[in-house]
């Protein structure tokens, strides 16, 4: 809701604008009805989260920082996702579990987010214990191949420092009302 605006600064406005000249034109641009769009029939199914199995877990190299994009994301929204810009609508803490029921507890998660058309999710993977060789967390390996399989996830990084840092992920969503052709 704005503030009224004061006497003094509408004359100040007034005084400013004073001197205008109206535009004064006999053409007016046509007002065009544009049908509504059609939706797209929905052939995926809402129980089932597709699982994409076309890359294997050797292929997957995890790093400290953890960043990816399918092709088609655009540049802004990624840049915005990468600043923490984009509120987590939910989030999912898998760090201290097992590997199998980390990835049950993922399905089931990435499932329920979209019977409730969520956008952006958090996933606090943690960084495990500290390793002699400075291999990353078996969680947060899996965690980072787990979530390229899924056709659903459009993107993720890892959470700026002040949500997690690098023991957690933001990740972008498909819009499941959407379908592709």
């Amino acid at each position: 809701m704005s503030d009224p605006i004061q006497p003094d600064e509408f004359q100040l406005f007034r005084e400013h604008v004073a001197d205008t000249i109206p535009i004064k034109s006999e053409y007016i641009e046509q007002f065009y009805h544009r049908p509504p769009p059609r939706p797209l029939p929905k052939s995926q199914n809402f129980n089932n989260v597709t699982k994409n199995t076309s890359i294997t877990e050797s292929e997957v190299i995890t790093e400290n920082f953890l960043d990816f994009y399918r092709p088609g994301v655009q540049l802004k929204l990624l840049q915005k996702l990468r600043q923490g810009h984009i509120e987590p609508q939910m989030e999912l803490d898998l760090h201290g579990l097992n590997v199998v029921y980390a990835e049950e507890t993922l399905k089931a998660f990435l499932i329920k987010c979209r019977k409730n058309t969520l956008r952006c999710i958090r996933i606090i993977h943690g960084k495990g214990a500290a390793h002699k060789d400075g291999q990353p967390s078996i969680l947060k390996c899996k965690v980072n191949y787990w979530l390229r399989c899924y056709d659903d996830v459009l993107a993720f990084t890892s959470a700026p420092r002040w949500d997690g840092g690098t023991g957690a992920v933001y990740v972008l969503l498909r819009n499941s009302q959407k379908t592709s052709l």
